[in-house]
């Protein structure tokens, strides 16, 4: 791939890139967001995500590499009329976040996160790809997961958890300030799984219970909480 990827420096194996996008509509009772139900034949399979993928070398404009947001940009349009058959426009794409998983993780995906205003017209879901979909207020996939409703990786909790704090999907947009997670995985002094990131007082040691502010998922068994004590 020709663009310039963030990456772990010690990392066993590269991240692909990849990038997705957050299809938003103002419903009765605040905010939706699109949400696919992936098949079993996918590297998330069983898992309900955003639409998106990996970048692949058509998506890069010539001229542009080694800049990774045009990619990045134009293979979230792609994947979202593949899996989806909504048309985007580039433009409309607001940049939110970039995440990168720990650098031991078996599935590594460098990955561009965006916002858009839903188009109109009907979903049409891959049925290769795509099992099912569904319209979600933030607050109530959050919900469904914590009642083993539903299986999310650790952005798309993270992202629905930072979505459900706005009202409209103009706040959205407007105040979007691209942000960096780059994963550490560790444990806090309960044993629970904790995912680190820039800012957590234990993010460069890696040890969850130094004492400090937090930034982190942690993860129970019972819950996932997100924290942000900055």
């Amino acid at each position: 791939m020709r663009i310039d990827v963030i990456d772990h420096p010690e990392s066993p194996k590269p991240a692909w890139p990849a990038s997705t996008v957050l299809l938003l509509r103002d419903g009765s009772e605040g905010i939706e967001v699109l949400m696919i139900h992936r098949s079993s034949n996918t590297a998330f399979g069983g898992l309900w995500a955003f639409p998106g993928g990996r970048i692949e070398e058509e998506d890069i404009p010539e001229g542009t590499a080694p800049d990774p947001l045009p990619a990045a940009r134009r293979a979230a349009v792609r994947e979202t009329v593949e899996e989806v058959g909504l048309v985007l426009d580039e433009t409309s794409l607001v940049w939110i976040s970039h995440w990168l998983p720990p650098a031991n993780a078996p599935v590594r995906f460098s990955t561009w996160f965006f916002a858009a205003s839903a188009p109109e017209g009907l979903v049409a879901i891959d049925a290769n790809e795509v099992h099912d979909h569904r319209w979600f207020r933030p607050a109530e996939a959050l919900a469904c997961r914590h009642a083993g409703e539903i299986e999310l990786v650790t952005p798309t909790f993270v992202t629905l958890d930072h979505l459900s704090k706005r009202t409209t999907v103009a706040e959205v947009l407007e105040h979007a300030e691209p942000d960096l997670f780059v994963t550490r995985l560790s444990r806090d002094e309960h044993g629970a799984r904790v995912c680190l990131y820039h800012g957590d007082a234990g993010y460069e040691s890696g040890d969850a219970a130094v004492a400090g502010p937090r930034r982190r998922l942690v993860m129970t068994s019972e819950n996932w909480s997100w924290q942000d004590t900055r």
